[in-house]
């Protein structure tokens, strides 16, 4: 789990990828030395072959905050980047690139959990101390430590970083001679917005986009057929996409041949960089492999060790397959 680690820790809120984008680079050159960073931040891992041009899609962007404006006293006023769980913020500590930590924390009325009476407290005096820190504009990540539990592994950032893992642990096993694009997007957490110029200039036959989901096996959670453990999701749906039915048939069969355990999975809330791939130029047919994940957008978000490894067997087996 070291590379996991390695990367969920790194620093990379959407449309500041610099950091996580380095790291993947020292990692993904062992693989191959056609690798490009595009417009929008996009890393692009190109392994030239002669068959179906396949696109296989893992954000490195995880959720952040903004910092807004600083008040007299020193509190720094913030907004969200990407989809925050509100009530799930007070108390929660945060870091910015620099490594300035802050304390969020909440105007005594705040009953409703608005951010707009939120605040993040890093311990400044007045608002002269707390801009020679952070300037408007700085952007700041979840403090979550990695933790290796035995089954499973809780940390910040494993939606996405848990997909980039699985794409790269996948890319040192595929053997085929498909033309094979890994792209590592940017800005997903904001609008799926990396993986829309990319799949433009890719032009893939097919398309998969590894992420991460809900499961509905928490005590009076959603509803939902995902469980932790229970192997890869294939996607059928979310709020982005209807999945294309022949690259879900293939993954199911796929699994079934290579005894991989897998799940299938409707998500009704959220999308991925599925939907955007889809709809790129005149249409492109995708799927998703999704790794099934507790407390998704926080800072202890928690997978199996056993899912990431279906994950892998199954990408692994897909791209060599297709």
């Amino acid at each position: 789990m070291e590379l996991l680690k390695i990367l969920a820790s790194e620093y990379g809120p959407s449309g500041r990828e610099e950091k996580i984008r380095d790291t993947i680079i020292k990692y993904a050159k062992d693989i191959t030395e056609d690798i490009k960073t595009d417009v929008l931040g996009n890393l692009i891992v190109h392994k030239k072959g002669n068959g179906k041009k396949v696109m296989v899609a893992a954000h490195m962007d995880e959720i952040g905050v903004i910092a807004t404006v600083t008040d007299e006293n020193g509190f720094i006023r913030f907004s969200p980047v990407g989809g925050l769980n509100n009530k799930d913020l007070i108390a929660r500590r945060v870091v910015f690139e620099n490594g300035v930590v802050g304390v969020i924390g909440s105007e005594e009325d705040n009953k409703d959990r608005k951010i707009a009476k939120m605040y993040i407290d890093i311990g400044a005096k007045n608002r002269e101390e707390a801009s020679e820190k952070v300037k408007t504009g700085d952007m700041a990540v979840f403090c979550g430590e990695f933790i290796d539990s035995g089954d499973t592994v809780i940390s910040k950032a494993l939606d996405n970083r848990a997909g980039c893992y699985v794409m790269l642990e996948a890319m040192k096993r595929i053997n085929t001679e498909n033309d094979l694009y890994f792209v590592f997007t940017s800005q997903e957490e904001v609008g799926l917005r990396g993986a829309k110029t990319a799949a433009y200039s890719i032009a893939p036959d097919y398309a998969l986009a590894i992420d991460v989901t809900d499961t509905g096996d928490t005590p009076e959670g959603i509803k939902m057929e995902v469980k932790l453990g229970n192997g890869a999701a294939i996607k059928v749906m979310d709020r982005s996409i209807l999945c294309d039915s022949y690259i879900r048939s293939v993954l199911i069969e796929t699994a079934k041949k290579n005894n991989i355990s897998y799940q299938l999975e409707i998500m009704n809330d959220g999308g991925t960089d599925a939907g955007a791939i889809s709809l790129s130029g005149t249409g492109v047919k995708t799927g998703g492999i999704s790794i099934p994940t507790r407390y998704i957008h926080s800072p202890s978000e928690m997978v199996s060790k056993k899912d990431l490894n279906s994950c892998i067997e199954l990408l692994t087996a897909f791209v060599n397959n297709i």
